[in-house]
């Protein structure tokens, strides 16, 4: 183990702190935390170990939602400007002048949107779970998802559940094409293609399984296929080929790199546990309506 290492986890037994990364982040951020998987699983769990000091190696949002589950802990975010695209595309002023004019509509917002979005909303869903939160509103209530319209479009497709769309999307997951997957399948005859539903409807109907990044994970180390063909940020592959010595993991596509989730690196994560920075601070009655939608979501059974 490197100095660095060392003296990042030092700081952490001196923090009480526990270290959270996500699926995409490089590959020496996810082995040195303490758990590693998509921003709900990772937030549900900073609740649930009720840690003194959070620091939550993803983005923006990631980390905003994890101080909304756990207000009493201190939450880091080691790279202030990790941001992501998607929730961006979703501008809170926007998203409070469509309400007013769809006063009737359950507003659904993807996890992966600001804590002044969740505000705005009535429930949160992620994207292994979107189907359960979409079939359990009435079917009398029209539905507004927001902000991702690839993800929204899977769930209308799949459920037959006309539902506005917010014009938003995964800069990644969207630029992924049906010749892609042709491509990817000509060079690895039979191996199953999984994509992520934030990709695009036809990608999705062109691939063997859209899976959240959790279910990526599960179905590759379930299943008894040894070559995967992984629609999704590359980040991932790191975390397969660890679980799953002997199984072989290809990128769909080489490019599907999230700047934002390569922002993180070893300095970065020390100097936030050294320095206690960036502080995750929300206005109290903002963090009140912020976690209701969030807090309906995990009540839906």
């Amino acid at each position: 183990m490197d100095d660095i290492s060392k003296r990042i986890l030092e700081l952490k037994r001196e923090r009480h702190a526990v270290i959270l990364a996500h699926n995409y982040v490089a590959p020496e951020i996810q082995d040195l935390a303490d758990f590693t998987g998509d921003s709900l699983e990772l937030s549900i769990k900073a609740e649930s170990v009720h840690a003194e000091v959070i620091v939550f190696c993803g983005v923006r949002f990631m980390a905003e939602t994890a101080k909304l589950l756990s207000p009493q802990s201190t939450v880091l975010l080691p790279k202030s400007d990790a941001g992501c695209p998607m929730a961006d595309m979703a501008d809170p002023d926007e998203v409070a002048a469509c309400r007013r004019k769809n006063p009737d509509a359950v507003f659904v917002a993807y996890v992966n949107s600001t804590a002044r979005v969740k505000a705005l909303v009535d429930i949160c869903c992620t994207s292994g779970n979107a189907e359960k939160i979409i079939r359990s509103i009435p079917q009398d209530r029209p539905i507004v998802f927001l902000p991702d319209r690839n993800l929204g479009g899977n769930m209308m497709k799949k459920l037959g559940r006309k539902m506005e769309l917010w014009p938003g999307c995964c800069p990644i997951h969207d630029q992924v094409t049906v010749e892609m997957i042709q491509r990817a399948r000509a060079a690895a005859p039979g191996a199953p293609v999984l994509v992520h539903p934030e990709c695009r409807v036809e990608v999705v109907d062109a691939a063997d399984e859209a899976l959240s990044t959790a279910g990526i994970l599960r179905f590759c180390r379930e299943s008894s296929g040894k070559r995967f063909i992984i629609g999704t940020e590359q980040g991932i592959l790191h975390r397969l080929r660890k679980e799953n010595p002997g199984k072989e993991f290809l990128p769909l596509e080489p490019a599907m790199v999230c700047c934002d989730m390569k922002k993180v690196t070893l300095n970065d994560l020390y100097v936030s546990l050294r320095d206690m920075t960036e502080k995750i601070e929300l206005d109290p009655a903002l963090a009140e309506a912020a976690v209701r939608p969030i807090r309906r979501m995990l009540d839906v059974k």
